[in-house]
Order: structure tokens, then C-alpha cells, then sequence
């Protein structure tokens, strides 16, 4: 298993690289769920700070369909598949990144399972913007218009037994017992996986199995 640290250098590397052609860059950090993304994109932004480099994380789940429209559309069960998020609107915000002015951008609150609107401010001056999530480099429609914004594209390639282990010990950390949590893994979040897998669009580095988040 790879080190992160030798990620976060690979990624900082290659942002330093191309920082003086970019008034401001845009990072894709792509893979499945539980392929560590979140993790490795808050160790970038902590790095590229360190680092005198103004750097802000922006995650693709603030884009989440709230849960009273997944019920009407009969998708709650599906929650984080593609289907499930504003992704219209999620393109719509990376191509305002792309432009000058700050943006504004809704998070999402894991605990409360909602997202949260005008959450987070990325200022005009901010010369990196890291975005994570699953569906960044996805072949699928309206999806795959991203893959032209990413100024860096990295994916986390983790093995499919390995993330099958990270997506239940998750259910599993929220309580639920061994058999609710397989349940719950495979009825939803191993099927969202493959799928991210199957429908890869090449990415610029490919960051193999980092440490579980």
C-alpha cells in the first residue's frame, strides 16, 4: 500500500509545476466511495497552505438531492448513486470556478444528512481549488462535460474487495450490525462503486490504493 504522503507530494509537485501558467487551478480528486478521497484532499489543501499556496477543498456532495425529492422520485433508497445529486447544477458551479469572482457553494452535513446551502465562500484571489467526489471523471451525461474543466485529474484506484471491507466497517461505525451493514453496502454503495469504475474516464495520475479513510 502506497504512503499517502508520496500522493500529496505527486499532487503538490504538479500543482507548484503549473501554478505559474493558471491564475487559478482546479484539482479533481475522483474514485469510488471510500477510496479516500476526503482524507487526501484535506492533507493537499493542509500541504499546498504549509506551502504559502492559498488552497480551498470544494466536495462534489454538497450537490446531494435532499431527501424529500430522492422520496418523491423513489430514489432515497439510492442515495449517492449519480442520479441522486444536482449534477446540472454541480457543472454549472465548477465552470464559476473557472471564471473570475468569488463562488459560493453548498456543503454537506453527514450528521444531519443535508446539505447546506451558501455553506462556503471560495474567494476570487484563491489560486487552488481541490474538488473531490465519486463522479468527476464519470462517463455518463451531464458528468462527463467535467472531465474538459480539470486543469489536474487524479483517480484513487482501490481494489474492489478492499473498498467492500471500507463501505461496511462505515455502516458499521454508525452502529448498525454486521449483516445491516452488509445489507446496506451492497444493496447501494458496491453497486456505486463498480459503476464509477466501469465508466472511468482517464484521469492525468493514478493514485493507487491509499489508506482507508
Amino acid at each position: 500500500m502506497l504512503d499517502i504522503t508520496a500522493h500529496v507530494n505527486a499532487l503538490a509537485d504538479r500543482v507548484h509545476a503549473l501554478r505559474p501558467t493558471h491564475p487559478r487551478l482546479i484539482v479533481a480528486l475522483a474514485g469510488a466511495p471510500a477510496s479516500g478521497k476526503s482524507t487526501l484532499a484535506a492533507e493537499l489543501m493542509r500541504r499546498l497552505r504549509l506551502q504559502k499556496c492559498a488552497a480551498e477543498v470544494v466536495p462534489m456532495d454538497g450537490f446531494h438531492l435532499d431527501n424529500a425529492v430522492l422520496d418523491a422520485r423513489g430514489l432515497r433508497g439510492r442515495k449517492g448513486a449519480p442520479e441522486t445529486f444536482d449534477a446540472t447544477g454541480f457543472v454549472h458551479m465548477i465552470r464559476r470556478l473557472k471564471s473570475p469572482g468569488d463562488v459560493v457553494v453548498p456543503l454537506f452535513d453527514r450528521a444531519r444528512d443535508i446539505a447546506i446551502a451558501g455553506a462556503q465562500v471560495v474567494p476570487n484571489d484563491c489560486p487552488v481549488v481541490i474538488v473531490e467526489g465519486n463522479y468527476l471523471l464519470f462517463d455518463e451525461a451531464p458528468w462527463a462535460s467535467l472531465a474538459p474543466l480539470w486543469d489536474i485529474s487524479a483517480r484513487l484506484d482501490v481494489p474492489m474487495p478492499e473498498l467492500r471491507g471500507r463501505l461496511i466497517q462505515r455502516w458499521l461505525s454508525q452502529g448498525l450490525s454486521r449483516a445491516a451493514a452488509t445489507r446496506r453496502a451492497e444493496g447501494n454503495d458496491i453497486p456505486n462503486a463498480q459503476r464509477v469504475s466501469d465508466r472511468a474516464l482517464p484521469a492525468n495520475i493514478n493514485l493507487l490504493s491509499p489508506p482507508p479513510l
